[in-house]
């Protein structure tokens, strides 16, 4: 059984809202991104924080993921079922290697590695492509 462990936020001042999951619920700041992103957790459940950067995205929920063991196997299970397969993730994505839509459009995350330490595998961008990606 897949394992909710990962839910995702967006909004305009990542600061603000992770000071409040902070001060507020007692939650602990894990990672903070270079490009403003926070990541925090409750010892079991991790909430990350995104940078809106207002391209037409709403703040507020964006995704949630799921631990698993096996990425492959939900993605054939989705295809068993007639539902579109979740797809493979750049490397630069720091915990999750699958993205998935449900019926509703909701996107979810699928992720072996977890979400309590980045992933080995990751793609480090350079600070001038961060810094270019963030000026398009």
């Amino acid at each position: 059984m897949a394992k909710i462990k990962h839910l995702v936020f967006n909004t305009v001042d990542p600061e603000r809202l992770a000071k409040f999951y902070v001060d507020v619920m007692g939650l602990k700041i894990t990672h903070r991104a270079r490009n403003g992103g926070i990541s925090l957790t409750d010892g079991y459940l991790n909430l990350a924080i995104h940078t809106n950067k207002m391209d037409g995205k709403l703040s507020g929920f964006n995704h949630f993921g799921f631990e698993v063991e096996d990425n492959e196997a939900y993605v054939e299970r989705a295809k068993q079922h007639g539902y579109l397969p979740p797809e493979k993730r750049p490397g630069d994505r720091h915990y999750t290697e699958y993205r998935g839509m449900d019926p509703d459009g909701n996107n979810f995350d699928l992720s072996t590695n977890g979400y309590d330490q980045i992933r080995p595998d990751r793609d480090v961008p350079s600070d001038a492509e961060i810094k270019k990606k963030m000026k398009a």
